[in-house]
C-alpha cells in the first residue's frame, strides 16, 4: 500500500484515495476491483497512474458471498456465468448517489468527466455505469474483464470514448474469448479501443501495464 493513501467513509462507503497537490482542477481516475476484492485490492496499479490525478477505490457494496474468499462483489447475487448488465444496476445505482459526496468532498477534483479502470467484475461494473452515464466517462480501461451479458445494445452510448482492454491469454477465470467478444462489440459501437494480451493468467501482463500506463497518460484517441 502506498504511504499516501488514505482511508475514507462517506455514507456508508468505504474508499481509499491518493489526492495529489495542488488547486486543481484535478482528474480523477475511480478504481473499481473485482469479485472478492475491496478498496485495497488496485493500488498495485497506482504508481504507473497520473501524478496528478486523484485516484479513488471503492467497495463494492454487497459481499461476495464467495464460499472460501471473503471480498465484496458489485452485483448482489453472482449469476452462474457472467452477470448481467441489469444485474449491475443496485450498485451502478449506489455509485451514481455518490458521485455528488465526492465532489463535495473533493472540491478541486473534476467529477464530470473521469476515467474509470476497472478489473474482472469491476470492469463490467464501470461499462454498465458507463453505458448510463457516458457523458461522465472520459475514457475507460479494462483489465481481465468483460462486458455485462445483454449489453451490447446499449454500447453505442460509448461511441468515441477511449477504451483500453488488457488481457491474458492463459486467463482461466475470464476466458479471452471475451476479451475479443467486447475488443470487437465496443469497436462496432464506435469507442476508440485498445487491445493488450499477454501470455498470463488472469492478471496483467508487463507490456500491458506499461500500455495501461501510457494510456491514461495520452491525449491519443486513436485505435490500435
Amino acid at each position: 500500500m502506498l504511504a499516501d493513501v488514505k482511508d475514507l467513509n462517506i455514507d456508508g462507503w468505504n474508499l481509499k484515495f491518493r489526492q495529489p497537490a495542488g488547486d486543481g482542477p484535478q482528474p480523477v481516475i475511480v478504481l473499481i476491483h473485482g469479485w472478492t476484492g475491496d478498496e485495497h485490492s488496485m493500488w498495485v496499479f497506482a504508481p504507473r497512474l497520473p501524478k496528478n490525478a486523484l485516484l479513488i477505490a471503492p467497495r463494492a457494496p454487497y459481499p461476495s458471498n464467495h464460499p472460501e474468499i471473503a471480498g465484496y462483489s458489485w452485483v448482489q447475487q453472482r449469476a452462474d456465468g457472467f452477470s448481467s448488465l441489469e444485474m449491475f444496476d443496485p450498485a451502478v445505482g449506489a455509485f451514481e448517489d455518490l458521485l455528488p459526496k465526492l465532489a463535495a468532498h473533493f472540491p478541486h477534483a473534476d467529477f464530470d468527466s473521469f476515467g474509470m479502470m476497472g478489473f474482472s467484475q469491476g470492469s463490467a461494473f464501470s461499462v454498465a455505469y458507463a453505458v448510463r452515464n457516458a457523458a461522465r466517462l472520459q475514457r475507460l480501461a479494462m483489465l481481465a474483464g468483460f462486458l455485462p451479458e445483454a449489453s451490447e445494445a446499449a454500447l453505442p452510448a460509448l461511441a468515441g470514448k477511449p477504451v483500453f482492454i488488457a488481457h491474458g491469454t492463459q486467463d482461466q477465470t475470464v476466458p479471452v474469448a471475451r476479451a475479443y467478444a467486447a475488443r470487437d462489440q465496443l469497436a462496432a459501437a464506435g469507442a476508440q479501443v485498445r487491445y493488450c494480451e499477454s501470455e498470463v493468467g488472469h492478471k496483467l501482463g508487463a507490456n500491458c501495464v506499461s500500455e495501461l500506463a501510457a494510456f491514461f497518460l495520452s491525449d491519443d484517441q486513436s485505435t490500435k
